[in-house]
């Protein structure tokens, strides 16, 4: 059984040639008597151009400032989560300072004051000496200047037998004060012992002047040169 045809639908024909005609008669004057069709053509295009001149003059600019909003709300919502986690972490994040506050203290009680480097110095001397090596050279530089610290090398070249350098080496590393060797260079003379030549490295503390002193000449650096008045 076949289905049921539905009758297909005609469009009315349009004639253009007489919307034209309409058109053309229209009386500007009286707009009122107009048509329906051109009546609803020109309202419709004064709608599009309604609304074009909305876009342009209003809508646009409106629309880039709702975009830059949404992004600065979600900036803003995002820097109030990193606080609200800093501040739901807060006392574990004091721990923690209080722990690298002791810990920095630790530090820097094992560096020696300006008064204490003198004996720091007698103290590496007397490292060598009890190990019964011979000093060929110790030759303290000159400071170098940090943040909160200066640091002294102290160019060192020893004679010796391969145990005693060793052992100097260790008591070296047990000295309560911080002192590094570096460039560490070994050799054999022409008697057959060994030389050790080393820059060791000493750090000490600035007192509250010197770091004034730092302070101040990193701003003087850091300032824009001022320009010269003519």
């Amino acid at each position: 059984m076949k289905a049921p045809q539905l009758p297909k639908l005609k469009l009315p024909a349009i004639d253009f040639q007489a919307v034209a005609e309409e058109f053309k008669t229209l009386d500007p004057k009286d707009p009122g008597l107009w048509p329906l069709l051109p009546r609803v053509v020109i309202l419709i295009g004064l709608f599009i151009l309604l609304l074009a001149s909305a876009w342009w003059f209003g809508w646009n600019s409106q629309f880039d400032e709702l975009e830059s909003k949404a992004a600065e709300e979600t900036k803003l919502k995002e820097e109030w989560l990193d606080k609200k986690k800093q501040a739901v972490n807060l006392d574990e994040y004091r721990k923690q300072l209080a722990e690298i506050d002791r810990s920095f203290g630790a530090l820097l009680r094992q560096l020696p004051n300006k008064a204490e480097m003198e004996a720091m110095l007698v103290d590496i001397n007397q490292a060598g000496v009890g190990r019964g090596l011979q000093f060929e050279l110790f030759k303290p530089g000159s400071e170098v200047l940090k943040d909160f610290y200066a640091e002294l090398p102290i160019t060192i070249r020893l004679i010796g037998s391969y145990h005693d350098l060793g052992g100097f080496t260790g008591d070296i590393a047990k000295l309560s004060r911080i002192v590094t060797l570096n460039d560490i260079d070994i050799a054999v003379d022409k008697s057959g012992a060994l030389s050790l030549t080393t820059v060791a490295k000493t750090f000490r503390y600035l007192d509250e002047a010197e770091v004034a002193k730092q302070k101040k000449a990193a701003a003087a650096k850091a300032a824009p040169p001022k320009a010269d008045k003519k």
